[in-house]
Parts: structure tokens; C-alpha cells; sequence
């Protein structure tokens, strides 16, 4: 095959990849999206052509920067250096994982090595999830986010179980692909795929008819501010950016609702909320006469906080930063409940974006660059967090996770919030950085697929939006336009109930990461064929 056929075939996957996903994709591309590109790799194995290794991963990054910009694109609206650096990395990432598949024909059986590459791409999922650099966004079972009603079952597999149907279809189009070429394919090699891409489907149809409404609702009301970051974000003071929200919500508080959402950081005035005395702030102040006002409500609001410490030589937190005089601090990203006759609430945000609220690695880092990033004014404020994932709860104990917009793309993170005691989610976020593009889409897409895993409702605050209310299937029952200042307010159903995977988390890419390891132990003992 030629170099110019190799490009075209490596193109054709990028353009599928990127055509199937949310929020303008069709989902069904998907499952043909890495057949041309697994055909390359093959036949570029199979030449007597020279520096093999070399033209996969040239091929391959191609493909996966094709994907990639056509994607996510909109990270550029926020941070063009930043957004360059995620999509090379995860691009360089995914080609290095198609090196590495036909690295394995070299040394191990072709059964074997396509084996490797399914259970290696689900073992990078994984680890994008966990490292420093974390980076999710293109977790191939995210793809179905438009099309819910396919994957029901994610309350028994998580989006991971999405990513092996995936693999496995491409994998299967593949082998008919190859038969077709030898001219050796039959007629059940076709039915076999159209069979595993129907029985799924069907199954989680029958799994969305199975799950029945809650008869427990609490009445919560999100609101959706519509605050331009760039313009306004910094211009008002905390109480006046309060007198705003009452004014939003004032049509609903005669209903006297059980929860009010305010968006990621919408009280930021200056530093943020002092931890150290926080009950002499004008925001709490503010806060607390409001909450007598409306005693059956708590106020769920999105702050920026952070705290002091004294003078020592050892970090009092890991996430700690030291201040030129010598102090320590923590900033945080955080939920606060206030509620009358009840103590406050706080959460901070766990899960941060690599870049913006932290340093990856920065111990090992900060050495080498960090005086230099200080003396130049660079953002090197790590932001703190917290283990555990707190529940908050009103006077009627009705339990909600108070969860902070990126956090919401991670599947098993959400599911300590669930085993927490968290009767329904709660979202807020800021998606208004990205501008009108598809990234507040996505992100709000990616809830629907929180809701399935964990069968919770879930209440969205966005401060451009779209605030939304999702139910324990992933539909939207309500929502706000993006770019319109107003509120909403739904009864939001209750569950108790914990789901497969909300038990056992992401154990599709843990078994598959043993038997990534197995077989390169098994590759580097083999003999080079």
C-alpha cells in the first residue's frame, strides 16, 4: 500500500473519531472509527518497508491530532498554550499506544497482541483518570453521552464498559476488513457484528424500562447568572453579587424550596471567603440574615476561600503555598451550605485542571522552575483539596453532593459522594471560559452519564450555563439557554439505592490494566519474530 493510501486511511479515522462525538457527532461512527487506522498499523507490519515504528506513530498522531482538534477545539478559547499542551500530549499518548500494539505482532501472537491492544488503550483510560496530568476528555465511552438511552448498563460498567464495546466492534470490523481482503469472509462474520452492536442496545432498553421513578423529591432551584469572566467576574463585591442571586431566585423562594445552587466560584470577591475567621466576612454575614429569611432552605453556593497558616519550615498541607512573608496558604475551589440553625458546610474541589488550579508534579518541579514562575508573576498557587467527598445535607437530612465542574467528567470519583450517603447530585460550574463552543456542551453532556452509573438525579448550576436538571437516565427534564440570566426550579427525585458500579468502581480498566502487564512481560520474553 502507499504512503498517500497510509495518510488517507489515518485521516478517515481522525474525521470518524472526531464526527462521533458530542455534541454534534452521530454516536454510530464510533464503531468504524479506528478500523482504517488498525488496518494501517497491520499492513505497515506486514511490508518489508523500512523504520516501521516510526510511520505507525507518524501516522497514528496524525490521526488522533485529527480527532483531537476536531473535538476539542474549544480549549484554545481559554488557554492556547494550555490547550496545545493537552492535545499534543494526549495525542502523542494514544500514537505511542499504536506503536507500542504493533511492537507486540514482533514478538507475540497475533491473538495475544490484539488482546494487548484492547486491554492497553483501556489501561491509558484508566491512568488518564488518575495521574497528575490527567486529561478524560476523550474516554472513548464518553461518546455516548447524546445517545443515553444506548448505555443504560453503565450503571453496571461505567463509561469503561462503553470503551471495550467500542474496542471490540472496531476490532471485529477489522478482522472483516482483512477477510474481505483475502477474500475468506462469511456471512456470519457480519451478522456476529451487527450482533454485538444490536444485543447491547437492546439491553439497555430494557434496563431503561426497568428503572422506576422515586416516590421521594426535594424541591431545588439552580441559578444561572450570566456572568462574562473576562468583563464582569471581578468587577462586584460578594454582597452585591449576592443581591443578585435573590434577585434570580425571588419568584421561587414563596415555594419555599429545599436547595438553591449558585454556580462554581460566584463569590470571589478579592482573595476569597478567610477560613481563619470567616464568620466576620460581609458574606456571611450577608448570608446568615438571608438564611433566617428563608429558614427551610440552604443555600448552596460556589466560593473561592482559602486559609493561613503560621510561619514553620515544613508545609503544613501537602497542597500548601508559601507566601512571601514567610506564611503558608491554601486557596481554594469550593461548595459552602449555609442553612438557618444549621452549621455551615464547606467542600473543596478535589479533582483540579492540570495547569490552572495546580502544578502537575510539583515537588519534583518547583526546584527547577518555580522561582522562576514567581519572579515572573507565573500561576504556581497550587490549590488545595480534600479526600474525603463530603455530603451535604438540609434539615430534612435530603443528601446531595456538592460536586465542582470538572469533577463531574470522573465516573468512579463521583461515586464517593454516592457511597457517602448522596441522595441526588449537585453541579456547579463556570463553563463561560470556553466561549459558545462545544466544551460547556460536552461537559454538560458527560453529566448524563453520572446519572446512568450512579442512578441519581442530577441539579446543574452553570453561570452561563446550561443549567439544567438531568434524571437517574440521563434525559434533561429542564433547562436554561446558554448566555440567559435566570433560575430554575424542579422536584428532583431521591434514591437511596447504590448500583453495581457505584460499589466496585472502575474494575473493567483494573483487570484489563493486569493483563496489559502479563502480556508485555510476555512481549519482552518473547522471542523477535
Amino acid at each position: 500500500m502507499t504512503v498517500k493510501k497510509y495518510i488517507l486511511l489515518a485521516t478517515l479515522s481522525g474525521l470518524l473519531l472526531g464526527l462521533s462525538w458530542p455534541t454534534y457527532g452521530w454516536s454510530f461512527l464510533i464503531f468504524f472509527a479506528l478500523a482504517p487506522l488498525l488496518y494501517v498499523v497491520v499492513d505497515i507490519h506486514q511490508s518489508t518497508t523500512k523504520k516501521k515504528g516510526l510511520k505507525v506513530y507518524l501516522l497514528s498522531f496524525w490521526a488522533f491530532f485529527v480527532w483531537n482538534m476536531i473535538s476539542t477545539y474549544w480549549l484554545f478559547n481559554a488557554s492556547v498554550l494550555g490547550g496545545s499542551i493537552a492535545m499534543i500530549f494526549n495525542t502523542n499518548a494514544y500514537a505511542l499506544l499504536m506503536v507500542l500494539f504493533r511492537w507486540m505482532f514482533v514478538r507475540n501472537t497475533a491473538r495475544a497482541t490484539y488482546l494487548f491492544w484492547v486491554v492497553s488503550w483501556l489501561s491509558y483510560e484508566k491512568i488518564n483518570l488518575e495521574w497528575e496530568l490527567s486529561w478524560p476528555w476523550l474516554t472513548l465511552g464518553n461518546v455516548f453521552a447524546e445517545t443515553p438511552h444506548w448505555v443504560q448498563w453503565y450503571e453496571y460498567t461505567g463509561v469503561f464498559g462503553g470503551s471495550l464495546w467500542i474496542l471490540v466492534i472496531n476490532l471485529l470490523i477489522h478482522h472483516f476488513i482483512l477477510a474481505a481482503k483475502d477474500k475468506t469472509v462469511s456471512r456470519f462474520m457480519g451478522v456476529r457484528i451487527l450482533l454485538c452492536i444490536a444485543l447491547p442496545i437492546a439491553l439497555s432498553l430494557a434496563i431503561y424500562l426497568r428503572v422506576s421513578a422515586s416516590n421521594a423529591f426535594t424541591k431545588v432551584v439552580v441559578l444561572q447568572p450570566n456572568i462574562d469572566p473576562y468583563d464582569q467576574k471581578y468587577t462586584s463585591t460578594n454582597v452585591e453579587l449576592l443581591e443578585r442571586a435573590k434577585g434570580l431566585s425571588d419568584n421561587y423562594m414563596q415555594q419555599n424550596p429545599d436547595f438553591v445552587l449558585s454556580p462554581e466560584g460566584y463569590f470571589d470577591e478579592g482573595l476569597g471567603l478567610n477560613l481563619n475567621g470567616y464568620f466576620n466576612d460581609a458574606l456571611y454575614r450577608s448570608l446568615v440574615e438571608y438564611a433566617q429569611s428563608h429558614p427551610q432552605t440552604a443555600f448552596l453556593n460556589g466560593v473561592q476561600a482559602y486559609k493561613i497558616y503560621p510561619r514553620q519550615d515544613k508545609k503544613p498541607t501537602p497542597t500548601a503555598n508559601r507566601a512571601r512573608d514567610g506564611r503558608w496558604f491554601d486557596v481554594f475551589n469550593s461548595a459552602m451550605q449555609t442553612q438557618h440553625d444549621q452549621a455551615d458546610q464547606f467542600y473543596h474541589k478535589s479533582k483540579l485542571v492540570p495547569g490552572v488550579e495546580f502544578m502537575p508534579y510539583k515537588q519534583a518541579l518547583e526546584p527547577l522552575v518555580g522561582r522562576f514562575l514567581l519572579d515572573f508573576g507565573g500561576t504556581i498557587a497550587t490549590r488545595g483539596i480534600q479526600k474525603n467527598r463530603t455530603v451535604f445535607h438540609n434539615k430534612k437530612n435530603q443528601q446531595t453532593a456538592p460536586m465542582v465542574c470538572y469533577e463531574s467528567i470522573y465516573g468512579e470519583f463521583t461515586t464517593g459522594f454516592v457511597r457517602n450517603g448522596a441522595q441526588f447530585l449537585s453541579i456547579i460550574t463556570n463553563d463561560a471560559w470556553w466561549g459558545n463552543t462545544e466544551g460547556h456542551r460536552q461537559l454538560l453532556a458527560y453529566a448524563k452519564l453520572r446519572a446512568i452509573e450512579n442512578r441519581r438525579a442530577i441539579a446543574r448550576s452553570a453561570n452561563t450555563g446550561i443549567s439544567a436538571f438531568i434524571n437517574a437516565k440521563g434525559e434533561i427534564e429542564k433547562s436554561l439557554p446558554y448566555l440567559t440570566s435566570g433560575a430554575l426550579m424542579h422536584s428532583v427525585e431521591l434514591r437511596d439505592e447504590i448500583t453495581f458500579y457505584a460499589t466496585f468502581g472502575d474494575y473493567i480498566p483494573r483487570w484489563a490494566g493486569f493483563f496489559t502487564f502479563i502480556l508485555l512481560l510476555l512481549g519482552i520474553r518473547g522471542q523477535k519474530k
